[in-house]
């Protein structure tokens, strides 16, 4: 009986790849072998929305110039004494008006009070307004936007015409007659009020961004699965229908800081003997002739401040939209 043929064996390779043969065999490369790692992070896994955005961020060079004039901000409105160790409500009238001199580079305002203190201490004021006007705004906005979009039906209804009725509220306007029966000099009038008038514009972007999200495949699959609206809305909507939320915020902090220099200095924010960038400059602008340094310098502060979460905003929408990659 002949023996039988057997059949021709190619070599084989680690990782269990056939191995290419002088002949021409055929060649199983492993995938890892043939195509290398795949591009995102060091296992191949492709970065998150998150990761990636943080990549970018980290080589944009407006992003850390912004970045960092506001660390050095919130460095000097939660410890204004390491750069300005005077007491900004010390002041002598024998100096009103005088320009700079050793020690007192700003000069002093029509009090006889140094600017330059009264600046750096005006910022913990300005800032602390900004940030926790910006958290209630995206806290407020962000939750009751999210309901209507998720859920619809009449909730979506009467909140559309109550953001259309706060929409038509003149800011400053509203302002001037809320906060003017107020006579607290803490910050949290003018907090309160940024929240109250502030919420809607969140609200709106939280609500269409929750709409479009629950739209995608991944939804539809957990909803099949069985998933309950609090487990889909908060672990697979809202972290991919965060961002846009992120984004308008980080541009209207910017805002809300001016808005209280702004309602500072027609007199019904902050008031003395509080120091904020707005009462500095309502009080200057008086002496503007006389003694031009005692506005240029808050205003100046003011203006760099709005500037830097502005473009720390854009900064953020450029790597956060996929559309701009």
């Amino acid at each position: 009986m002949p023996d039988q043929q057997q059949p021709f064996a190619q070599p084989v390779g680690p990782n269990g790849a056939v191995a290419g043969t002088g002949a021409g065999g055929a060649m199983d490369l492993a995938a890892s072998e043939a195509a290398g790692p795949a591009p995102g992070g060091p296992a191949g896994r492709p970065r998150s929305l998150w990761s990636d955005a943080w990549h970018d961020l980290r080589r944009n060079p407006v992003f850390l110039l912004s970045a960092l004039v506001i660390c050095f901000l919130i460095l000097i409105a939660l410890w204004p004494s390491l750069i300005a160790p005077g007491n900004p409500l010390q002041c002598d009238l024998a100096r009103a008006q005088d320009g700079p001199r050793p020690g007192h580079p700003f000069g002093y305002d029509g009090q006889g009070c140094d600017v330059y203190t009264r600046t750096v201490h005006g910022a913990r004021a300005s800032v602390t307004v900004g940030v926790c006007a910006t958290l209630g705004v995206a806290v407020l906005g962000s939750v009751l936007g999210g309901l209507a979009g998720f859920f619809g039906g009449a909730w979506d209804s009467v909140l559309s015409r109550i953001t259309d009725i706060f929409f038509a509220i003149p800011v400053v306007l509203g302002g001037l007659v809320l906060l003017s029966v107020i006579t607290s000099n803490t910050v949290w009038p003018v907090v309160g009020f940024i929240v109250l008038l502030g919420w809607p514009q969140i609200s709106r972007i939280a609500r269409g961004a929750v709409i479009t999200a629950k739209q995608h495949d991944y939804v539809q699959a957990a909803r099949a699965l069985g998933a309950s609206n609090t487990r889909i809305l908060l672990r697979h909507i809202a972290p991919n229908a965060v961002a846009p939320v992120i984004v308008v915020a980080t541009i209207a902090l910017g805002t809300y800081i001016a808005l209280e220099a702004t309602l500072s200095f027609l007199g019904v924010g902050l008031k003395p003997p509080s120091v904020s960038w707005g009462i500095e400059i309502s009080a200057a602008s008086p002496y503007v002739r006389n003694a031009p340094h005692a506005l240029l310098w808050p205003a100046g502060a003011l203006a760099i401040t709005v500037l830097a979460f502005i473009m720390l905003g854009d900064a953020v929408r450029d790597a956060l939209d996929p559309k701009l990659r």
